[in-house]
């Protein structure tokens, strides 16, 4: 009892950098564990040109099957439905040499693929954990996030959350499923704890507490990938942004069955201003037999679902769509942020310069892609970003967004 006594009388005396030394040591013994956990054992590793370590995994011990729920999960390996009425691909094939936008790929491709029976997990590294504001929270969402809320453009909202969108959305019907074609750029982001992203949200239930919500695109966070690149990205809550969901594979949840395309892996081309335009399709869209929520990129490549035990409304079926681009404010130094969004060009700019989304559509109870009624426009800010809608024969419904955050009409 006595020698308790001494121990614990030494460690209260000790100093600072002792108590600090022990902290450290607690937290890196943390960050190890979480590591183990999230880096399951390859069958092989590529090395992309960019830095990125690309784990080949057998699909059977991906990071979903940690999930409670998803213990004796038997994987789908394909869906039972595409939603009828694709877009025509030949058409989008001509489009595409039309205007001079160009198919583009991962960056990690250039060094070698995965075998079959394997996907792809772009390794999580320490000092990507380390950057985090906890270990807890790190590949997560802040809980205070702001969805777009169309009906409450409240200055004092803005201020409060750091973020803005300029976004085209539907709402007041149930909607299974989304899709959209975007050209990638690489915006430029001021602060490293800010991030730019263009994507599509499928939501369901309210904003406040319990929001479940879908969401891909691409992005560019420094805090969460520790560089500039423009990545592949999803997320998923179920209970807006509290404790489930996260960030691509950093959590369990989403369950991927292909071995071409890495979730935060780096996309590569990117689109040029006056230069080659590079877009990405991503089509999102519910099983209607076992309702688990499919992720389609570009033409062919079906990524994986969200099972629908997940989710609480979701469930059943979204209640609102949204397409366009986000930024975080942070204000560092008093004045709005020059993170741009998109291209960092006003959508006036038009093809080659701005930013856009196109052939947006919506899935329909029926299974069957339709265009969207009524589609409208929100952003907090226009003179910061803003967002413009337009209609032709071979984009369908499409939209230009985007910005360059502060300029002489946005302080």
């Amino acid at each position: 009892m006595k020698m308790f006594s001494w121990i614990v009388l030494y460690l209260f005396m000790a100093p600072p950098c002792y108590a600090a030394r022990l902290s450290s040591s607690r937290h890196m013994r943390e960050v190890h564990n979480h590591l183990n956990r999230l880096n399951k054992p390859p069958v092989k590793t590529i090395k992309s040109p960019d830095g990125d370590l690309i784990d080949c995994v057998h699909i059977s011990h991906q990071p979903a099957f940690d999930h409670p729920s998803l213990k004796n999960h038997t994987i789908q390996m394909r869906p039972n439905y595409h939603p009828e009425g694709l877009y025509d691909e030949s058409q989008a094939s001509k489009l595409k040499s039309d205007e001079g936008s160009k198919p583009l790929t991962q960056l990690w491709h250039l060094s070698g693929r995965c075998p079959e029976g394997t996907i792809p997990i772009r390794r999580t590294k320490k000092e990507d954990v380390l950057r985090a504001s906890s270990v807890k929270n790190y590949g997560k969402k802040k809980k205070n996030t702001a969805i777009p809320q169309p009906k409450s453009a409240d200055p004092d909202l803005i201020n409060q959350s750091g973020h803005q969108h300029a976004i085209a959305y539907v709402e007041g019907d149930q909607y299974y499923g989304a899709k959209a074609t975007m050209n990638v750029w690489s915006p430029k982001i001021q602060q490293p704890n800010e991030f730019s992203l263009s994507q599509i949200w499928i939501l369901g239930g309210s904003f406040s507490s319990d929001l479940n919500s879908i969401e891909a695109g691409w992005q560019v966070s420094p805090d969460l990938y520790g560089d500039s690149n423009t990545r592949l990205f999803t997320y998923w809550t179920g209970d807006s942004y509290q404790a489930t969901g996260c960030y691509n594979l950093l959590c369990s949840g989403f369950v991927q069955i292909n071995n071409e395309i890495a979730m935060g892996a780096s996309i590569y081309p990117i689109s040029g201003y006056r230069g080659s335009q590079y877009d990405i399709s991503i089509l999102v869209w519910k099983d209607p037999n076992e309702g688990n929520w499919w992720m389609q990129f570009g033409n062919g490549n079906v990524l994986g679902y969200w099972p629908a035990s997940l989710f609480s409304y979701l469930t059943d079926s979204a209640t609102m769509i949204e397409w366009g681009g986000e930024i975080v404010n942070s204000e560092a130094d008093g004045q709005h942020t020059t993170t741009q969004m998109g291209s960092g060009h006003f959508p006036d700019e038009g093809f080659g310069k701005a930013s856009y989304f196109r052939n947006i559509q919506i899935v329909d109870g029926s299974n069957n892609l339709k265009v969207p009624k009524d589609i409208r426009t929100f952003t907090e800010q226009s003179n910061c970003y803003d967002v413009q809608t337009g209609k032709n024969g071979d984009w369908g419904n499409y939209f230009y967004y985007g910005g360059p955050g502060r300029n002489p009409n946005c302080a």
